[in-house]
C-alpha cells in the first residue's frame, strides 16, 4: 500500500473571515483522505504557528498556514530549506503570497489546491536576519504597519483610514542605498524590496516581480505632492506603478541601506524598530511551496479597497480648485476622503 502524504494544517482561530469551526469541517468534507494523512493544530498566542511549524520541519511533507499574511509568514520561516513544503489557505486581511500566487480566497477551492499537491521552488527574502515572503521595507508602509498594528480593528477600512490621517503629513527621509553597481542617495517616501507582487488586497508594489529569478524588486517612492496622490493610488492597484515618474525601480540580489537614524521596517506587513543600517537580500529557491496548477486567479468577486479607492479619488477633481484657492488642501483632502470612508 502506498504511504500517505503527511500534512498538518496550522490555523490561526482570530484571522476573522471564518469561524474556528468552518475551517476544520471544510477540510474534513474536501480534502483528498486517500491521499493525506492529516493533522489539526490550533494557534494560541502570536509566534506559535512558528513554534509548531519548526516542529514539522523536514518530518511533516506538507505544513499548510491557515490564517493571514502574519500566519504565512511564521509557518514559511519555519519552513525554508527543508524538505516540507508550504500551502496556504488565505484567511486574512490582505492574503499577498496567496494573491500572487493565484490561490483561491475561498477555502474550499484551496483545498483543491491541496489536493492537487503541486509543488515548486520559490525565492524568499530576509531583511536584518528576518525572513519575508512577499516584500519588506521602510519609510511609509513601514510607519502604517505600526499604525496598523497598534489599531483596535483590521481590515481595509481600517487601513484606508491610518493612509488618509497620516500619509499626507508624512515627511520623507534620506536613505543611501547600495547594491552590486554601487551606492546612490534617495529622498523618499517609501523604499519597498518585493519578492512577490504585492503588499496584498491586489495593492501591486512592483507588478513584474518574480518568485523565480534569484532577484527582489527595489522600489522607491520619491516625494510627492498632495495632488500626486490620487495618481500614486490608482497606479498602485492597477499595476502600472512602475510608469509614475515619482516611482524608481531596479533589481539587486542583496542591498545595503543607511537612514540617519533607528527606525521602522516592516516584513511581510509585521512591523519591527531596527538600527539604522538594513541589509536585505534574496535567497534563491528556498522554500517548497504548493502552487496552482492552473494559475487562474477568480476574478469574479470585487477588490474592496479597489473600488473604494476609486470612489474617493473620483472626486477629488470635485475639490482641486476650492484646494489650492483654500491653502487648506491637506486638511479638506482629509476631511472629503474620511466622510465617505464613514458613509461606506
Amino acid at each position: 500500500m502506498e504511504k500517505k502524504t503527511e500534512i498538518v494544517f496550522i490555523i490561526n482561530p482570530i484571522s476573522g473571515t471564518h469561524s474556528k469551526e468552518e475551517i476544520p469541517d471544510i477540510i474534513y468534507n474536501r480534502l483528498d483522505k486517500e491521499k493525506f494523512d492529516y493533522e489539526l493544530r490550533f494557534t494560541e498566542y502570536a509566534g506559535h504557528a512558528a513554534e509548531i511549524a519548526k516542529t514539522c520541519a523536514g518530518k511533516k511533507d506538507v505544513v499548510v498556514a491557515v490564517g493571514g499574511d502574519g500566519t504565512v509568514n511564521e509557518v514559511a520561516r519555519s519552513l525554508v530549506h527543508t524538505s516540507t513544503a508550504l500551502g496556504i489557505i488565505p484567511c486574512g486581511s490582505g492574503n499577498g503570497l496567496a494573491r500572487h500566487l493565484c490561490l483561491p480566497m475561498d477555502p474550499k477551492k484551496a483545498i483543491d489546491i491541496v489536493n492537487a499537491c503541486t509543488i515548486e521552488d520559490f525565492d524568499y527574502g530576509v531583511i536584518n536576519g528576518l525572513p519575508f515572503f512577499c516584500t519588506c521595507g521602510m519609510g511609509f508602509d513601514a510607519f502604517i504597519s505600526l499604525k496598523f498594528a497598534e489599531a483596535g480593528k483590521r481590515g481595509p477600512i481600517t487601513y484606508v483610514e491610518n493612509v488618509l490621517k497620516e500619509g499626507l503629513k508624512y515627511k520623507p527621509e534620506t536613505y543611501e542605498v547600495s547594491d552590486e553597481t554601487g551606492a546612490r542617495k534617495y529622498k523618499a517616501f517609501l523604499i519597498a524590496c518585493a519578492n512577490a507582487s504585492q503588499y496584498g488586497n491586489n495593492a501591486y508594489i512592483a507588478p513584474g516581480a518574480t518568485m523565480k529569478d534569484g532577484e527582489m524588486d527595489v522600489v522607491i517612492m520619491e516625494p510627492f505632492d498632495v495632488l500626486d496622490a490620487p495618481q500614486i493610488a490608482a497606479d498602485l492597484f492597477m499595476k502600472t506603478f512602475g510608469n509614475n515618474s515619482k516611482i524608481k525601480t531596479f533589481r539587486a540580489k542583496q542591498i545595503h541601506i543607511h537612514r540617519k537614524e533607528p527606525g521602522a521596517i516592516h516584513f511581510d506587513g509585521d512591523p519591527l524598530m531596527t538600527e539604522a543600517d538594513i541589509d536585505v537580500h534574496i535567497e534563491h529557491n528556498g522554500i517548497r511551496i504548493l502552487t496552482n496548477p492552473e494559475a487562474i486567479e477568480d476574478a469574479s468577486q470585487p477588490n474592496f479597497l479597489l473600488n473604494a479607492f476609486s470612489d474617493f479619488f473620483n472626486n477629488i477633481n470635485n475639490v482641486r480648485e476650492d484646494i489650492e484657492k483654500s491653502g487648506r488642501r491637506i486638511q479638506v483632502i482629509n476631511k472629503v476622503l474620511l466622510r465617505k470612508l464613514q458613509r461606506l
